[in-house]
């Protein structure tokens, strides 16, 4: 592409958006120019534009896409979005797309396929990237195995950097964010790892053992991708070795696929805080979509009725003073809000491992002096709010009270639940939300229309 065309794509960018411009070149059959812009873009960039599509454009831009990164763009597509690109294809497309694959990609690739669409794929594999496949695939899904690539430069600690350099100079090209070289001995036993840095700034008659780190950072094969994940976080890693249980060195991870998953794990919270999962797209079918959040709003339903069931046991009250329908509201606004700020603290920690059996109880105090402090205030400020509007003390005290029970029973729920849920093995993320929506609706109701009675009537 000459240089006066990329300039005016990025004109054109600067005053529209990229999915705007790709949009109204699809729309106007321009094909040359979608084609120019494709060429200069990432495959993680085409596939985000793909996943931008009404499924008619998104067939339109594959059909654009560079043969050369068609299958490492697949990769980063999300799983409704592949398999809509993927059912279009004849074997022989995608068996094309797939030879660009690493083991890694291909393993998480070939599990969404259909079974005749796989089988082409692996009859057309040869036998080293078989056995490779094979290797992945016996790993867990979600685990480092099926994770790490086994493209992996192992030196031993008894040679010199100087030889070492030599090595290096004979693998072109290097295995990509290579930060540093794995040390092992001659049963191929992981024994620490020689960094580049001090590869290339050591004296070259230096030994590798003499600079090596023996302490440095490695997971097991079966450790999960969201372990993974923390681990570089905490410890600001651009790579780990992967070991099996005799120690053995079988590939390493780097910080790329740590921000995959990091990535994949907040789109899965925030879609599940709705009641969505990971393969709900925003152009997913209308059918697929509608059956997805029925489930989820026929829960809500039942949730609904049960805080209605709670309101009909005091029709009695309701009718005799109608403020009290008036202000049911605010008590169930002020608990949910309260609670799902506990709860999302509490599915954070969990996520990040800093929950545990040991310090639940000192969170359980400290969100239920939160949840008691701010009951206090706040219910002074809507009693005297109450008292402002209706001018009745008792209609007033008795919204205070209630408003202050159900901050505190917010705070205990929203840590309790998504624990309880956790043990369970049931995502809070995903039923937290709809589990404490209804205990404090019902806990807020149930205050204030009971104390009502008690008290007013």
């Amino acid at each position: 592409m000459s240089q006066g065309s990329e300039q005016n794509i990025n004109e054109e960018q600067s005053e529209a958006s990229l999915v705007d411009i790709i949009i109204g070149y699809l729309n106007t059959q321009q094909n040359k120019q979608v084609s120019n812009v494709l060429v200069t873009l990432r495959a993680a960039e085409i596939a985000a534009l793909l996943e931008s599509m009404p499924q008619e454009l998104r067939d339109q831009l594959w059909a654009l896409v560079p043969a050369g990164v068609e299958g490492e763009t697949l990769t980063h597509l999300g799983e409704q979005a592949r398999g809509s690109i993927v059912h279009g294809m004849n074997n022989a497309e995608v068996v094309a797309a797939t030879e660009s694959m690493e083991s890694e990609d291909l393993a998480e690739f070939i599990d969404d396929l259909p079974a005749n669409i796989s089988e082409a794929v692996l009859d057309s594999l040869d036998d080293d990237r078989r056995l490779r496949l094979d290797a992945t695939l016996a790993y867990e899904e979600g685990s480092a195995g099926r994770l790490m690539s086994t493209d992996v430069i192992s030196v031993r600690k008894d040679v010199s950097i100087a030889a070492v350099l030599r090595y290096l100079r004979r693998l072109k090209p290097l295995p990509p964010h290579i930060d540093a070289l794995m040390v092992t001995d001659e049963n191929g036993t992981y024994l620490g790892k020689l960094t580049l840095a001090d590869a290339l700034s050591e004296h070259p008659a230096t030994l590798v053992s003499e600079v090596m780190e023996e302490t440095a950072d490695v997971v097991q094969s079966n450790t999960s991708e969201h372990d993974i994940a923390v681990l570089f976080g905490r410890r600001d890693l651009i790579s780990v070795a992967v070991v099996n249980d005799e120690n053995q060195l079988l590939g390493r991870i780097t910080f790329d696929d740590a921000v995959d998953i990091m990535m994949a794990e907040a789109d899965k919270t925030l879609l599940a805080s709705a009641g969505l999962n990971e393969d709900e797209g925003l152009f997913s079918p209308v059918l697929s979509s509608a059956k997805r959040r029925a489930v989820w709003l026929g829960i809500n339903l039942v949730t609904v009725f049960m805080a209605a069931w709670v309101i009909g046991r005091f029709e009695e009250a309701l009718d005799k003073i109608v403020a009290l329908a008036v202000l049911m509201p605010v008590v169930a606004s002020m608990g949910g809000i309260a609670g799902s700020q506990t709860l999302t603290l509490t599915i954070r920690g969990l996520a990040l491992g800093q929950v545990s059996a040991a310090n639940l109880r000192w969170l359980g105090n400290k969100e239920l002096a939160v949840g008691l402090l701010n009951g206090v205030v706040w219910a002074v400020v809507v009693s005297l709010v109450t008292y402002a509007w209706f001018e009745d003390v008792g209609i007033a005290l008795v919204i205070g009270a209630a408003v202050l029970i159900n901050l505190l029973a917010a705070a205990f729920s929203g840590v309790l639940i998504p624990v309880v849920l956790d043990r369970m093995k049931i995502d809070p993320a995903l039923s937290g939300a709809v589990v404490l929506t209804t205990v404090t609706d019902v806990i807020g109701f149930l205050s204030f229309l009971g104390l009502a009675t008690i008290f007013l009537l």
